[in-house]
């Protein structure tokens, strides 16, 4: 009897392909998906539902709700940076000159996040815009003679630009003591000050601006939001879209998988190590170091209500450019507070709610030796962090005296913000150290990412528009064009040099946002006119 021939399986490939396209089947597919739930992913979220209302977008945050890393108020100093103050952005360069491209640049940016919320006001998407912004006088403070010269000689260079023409200077101590009393108050009488004032400036609740445009995001049938929801892998397919496995953290870590055409990375410090678990090459440019920041909170209506400016300050030599001190007024969820800092901490953290881990987890092959590089190259910085480390309520309240002379140690409380992951990019001669926002996208344009810090989201509408014309250049340039200036007027358009689209610009967002309106060109002729009238 012939024995009968012993079946092999070999099924394995069908059977793979069978599983396979099961579980194509069950993931859940969406045009857009947007890794975080703070400023950064909202902002991007509102665009596209108005550019792209069709499109189907989902959003994932790891905690329970929105706007609770750095995008909280509490979190970061909610200045509208525009560069009125910050003398960081105008940095005195070796020759001895000053450097004020940076400020126009940020100032420019600003411009556009102000017409973007007062579309969103206009269209009801933001609530009244008091409950988000307010005016506050934006001052910079400065004593000692090197630094009054600098002052100076910075407001002559920032009076020649269009963006900064309602800006004043002065050196006159009554004048100072209107402006803020509580920096004038028991100073020194013999010790030289100056400041710049400008009353364009603003205060911003990001919080509140987060929330309220998730909020809006919610009310439409295309969008959904899944909290506690953490993401562990990203994979690209040969279609080029991404499946993303997240894990429900409030249902016993089940892991789900979400097909995305595309995917924004907004998780502030998380974004680096998803940006790295991504695979794509331009990751491998990159590497972070995490920087926290306390400040001191004073919530005493008697000493609030004397103080309504933020006013900055020259930092330190070898402190970041973030860690510029200043006294803040400030306007968070309904209550008037004063902030003074930031002082700098340490954690291996990523996120304030991250892990220890998150920097070792960071760190490979590729970024080890430029962010070794970094360390040895700015040792300035590495000795001012320790120093700030190594500090005491006692330092920290000395700091604040030197600014507000008078202070009482009984009115002000120690409060940890938000992390921020310092970038350090790859380059020939090792690494170097990146202030400010980085856009990273892939060259297939399907995944994009943000990384840095300050001016951060204050800047969130023009860094959104940025990763727009990066990834999707054809429709920015064609069929979106038209709804973008809808969104952003002065899309497009330098401001900076052209006086009266600076002042239509200002006239129209104050207008909206109910914030102080500019004294125009126009005004300040028709005043001369009636000065001389009145002579004759």
């Amino acid at each position: 009897m012939r024995k009968a021939k012993r079946l092999r399986l070999a099924a394995p490939a069908s059977v793979s392909s069978f599983f396979s396209s099961a579980q194509s089947q069950l993931q859940e597919k969406v045009d857009v998906l947007l890794i975080g739930g703070g400023i950064m992913s909202a902002t991007m979220g509102t665009y596209l539902q108005e550019l792209a209302p069709n499109w189907s977008i989902m959003m994932v945050e790891r905690l329970d709700a929105v706007a609770k890393e750095s995008s909280n108020g509490w979190n970061n100093a909610g200045t509208g940076h525009a560069a009125l103050m910050e003398l960081n952005y105008t940095p005195k360069m070796p020759d001895g000159s000053i450097n004020i491209d940076k400020a126009v640049s940020v100032n420019e940016a600003f411009q556009i996040s102000r017409q973007f919320w007062a579309h969103q006001v206009e269209k009801k998407v933001l609530g009244r815009p008091d409950s988000f912004i307010h005016t506050v006088d934006h001052l910079s403070f400065v004593w000692g003679d090197e630094n009054v010269e600098y002052l100076k000689a910075r407001h002559e260079l920032l009076q020649q630009n269009t963006l900064f023409q309602n800006m004043e200077f002065t050196e006159d101590k009554a004048l100072l003591q209107k402006w803020a009393p509580l920096l004038m108050e028991g100073r020194d009488p013999n010790q030289k000050v100056a400041a710049t004032r400008s009353e364009m400036g603003t205060d911003v609740d990001f919080g509140e601006i987060n929330r309220q445009l998730v909020n809006s995001l919610q009310r439409h049938d295309n969008f959904s939001l899944r909290l506690q929801s953490e993401v562990r892998k990203l994979q690209q397919n040969a279609d080029k879209s991404w499946t993303v496995t997240i894990a429900d953290l409030a249902n016993g870590k089940r892991e789900y998988r979400i097909n995305a055409k595309f995917v924004f990375i907004g998780a502030g410090g998380a974004a680096l190590p998803l940006l790295q678990a991504s695979g794509i090459p331009e990751a491998s440019q990159y590497g972070g170091f995490p920087v926290g920041g306390q400040f001191l909170i004073c919530d005493n209506p008697e000493v609030v209500k004397h103080h309504k400016a933020k006013a900055y300050g020259r930092a330190e030599v070898g402190a970041p450019p973030m860690s510029v001190p200043h006294l803040d007024t400030r306007y968070i969820e309904g209550k008037d507070v004063l902030l003074f800092g930031p002082f700098a901490t340490f954690s291996t953290k990523f996120l304030k709610n991250g892990s220890f881990l998150d920097l070792i987890r960071s760190t490979n092959h590729n970024n080890l030796l430029p962010m070794t590089r970094v360390g040895l190259d700015n040792f300035g910085l590495v000795k001012y962090l320790m120093s700030q480390v190594m500090q005491n309520d006692n330092d920290r309240f000395n700091a604040l005296k030197k600014y507000y002379p008078n202070a009482r140690k009984s009115d002000w409380k120690l409060w940890t913000a938000g992390q921020r992951v310092q970038v350090i990019k790859k380059v020939k001669k090792g690494g170097q150290l990146q202030f400010g926002t980085e856009v990273v996208a892939a060259q297939d344009g399907t995944i994009a990412a943000l990384l840095g810090a300050s001016p951060g989201a204050s800047t969130a509408a023009p860094i959104i528009l940025n990763v727009l014309e990066r990834v999707f250049p054809d429709k920015v340039s064609g069929e979106w064009r038209d709804k973008l200036r809808h969104i952003i007027p002065f899309y497009g358009k330098q401001l900076n040099g052209d006086l009266a689209a600076t002042e239509r610009e200002l006239l129209y967002t104050s207008e909206v946002l109910q914030l102080q309106k500019p004294e125009t060109h126009q005004a300040k002729n028709l005043e001369q006119q009636d000065l001389q009238h009145l002579a004759s």
